[in-house]
């Protein structure tokens, strides 16, 4: 028995494509449609038994908005939603709003219509593949992009780094000067130097920016770990022998039984 159903998809010739092999297999399709912003009213206005809901951005904030509304207003309406192969989080974000199941929208005909089925019949409609692949990323996280701090202290030179945290310690320009033992006029620069890297017009900007982005603290973390790397080497310095090897006056490495033997005997 066909399913009566609606495609709502971001891009309409995918909706209107899947839709039309659906009828080909016997399902009763009431529209194709587009944008799915929109989805959610036509919905609830047509009340088809399954919605698949295409998303290009399961990860978007909203995306899955119109399925939390369809299953307020028409909760019998079966949600399954065509995506690309999403996190952890996106596959529960969709579920969270309500759906009743997550296909890759690279899958076979015959996989949208088994979930269709699946979730018609108030099962949950989700490839093994994607559970699989879901607790794969949940067991071993795969390393995430950079944040927007990450990102900006990127931009940064360890001078202007400096320069930063002191801004945004409230220090003027005679007082950064002083306390990195530069003229003003260079301290001016590297002020100067930082807001424009940083995309801001005041000082009071980049100081704010820097706090919102966790830029401080990630900075500060560095330089944590700076000093406590430099600490490590000097107290291994401390604790070499005298059969440590050091570096000659020409640079090149010499080992102790490479010593000068001194001026020849007369």
């Amino acid at each position: 028995m066909g399913v009566r159903l609606m495609v709502v998809d971001d891009h309409r010739l995918l909706a209107e494509a899947l839709a039309s092999a659906l009828k080909l297999r016997g399902h009763r399709v009431l529209a194709a449609a587009a944008p799915s912003a929109g989805a959610a009213e036509l919905v609830v206005s047509r009340a088809p038994e399954v919605c698949l809901l295409g998303t290009a951005a399961p990860a978007r904030p909203g995306a899955f908005d119109p399925v939390v509304r369809i299953k307020k207003e028409r909760p019998q309406v079966a949600v399954v939603v065509l995506g690309p192969v999403p996190s952890p989080r996106g596959i529960a974000a969709a579920f969270a709003a309500g759906a009743s199941g997550y296909v890759r929208n690279d899958e076979r005909i015959e996989g949208v219509e088994r979930a269709m089925m699946k979730a018609r019949a108030g099962e949950s409609a989700v490839a093994p593949q994607l559970l699989q692949q879901a607790f794969e990323e949940l067991l071993h996280p795969a390393a995430q992009p950079d944040d927007e701090g990450a990102r900006l202290l990127e931009l940064l030179t360890p001078r202007e780094v400096e320069v930063l945290m002191r801004v945004a310690d409230g220090e003027d320009t005679r007082l950064i000067a002083a306390g990195m033992d530069i003229a003003p006029s260079t301290a001016r620069t590297h002020v100067q130097r930082v807001l424009m890297k940083l995309e801001v017009g005041s000082r009071l900007e980049a100081a704010a920016l820097a706090a919102r982005t966790g830029l401080l603290d990630r900075a500060a973390g560095g330089r944590a770990a700076a000093r406590t790397a430099a600490g490590t080497d000097a107290a291994e310095g401390a604790m070499a022998g005298p059969d440590r090897f050091t570096a000659g006056p020409d640079h090149t490495t010499v080992g102790p039984d490479q010593a000068d033997p001194g001026p020849p005997p007369q």
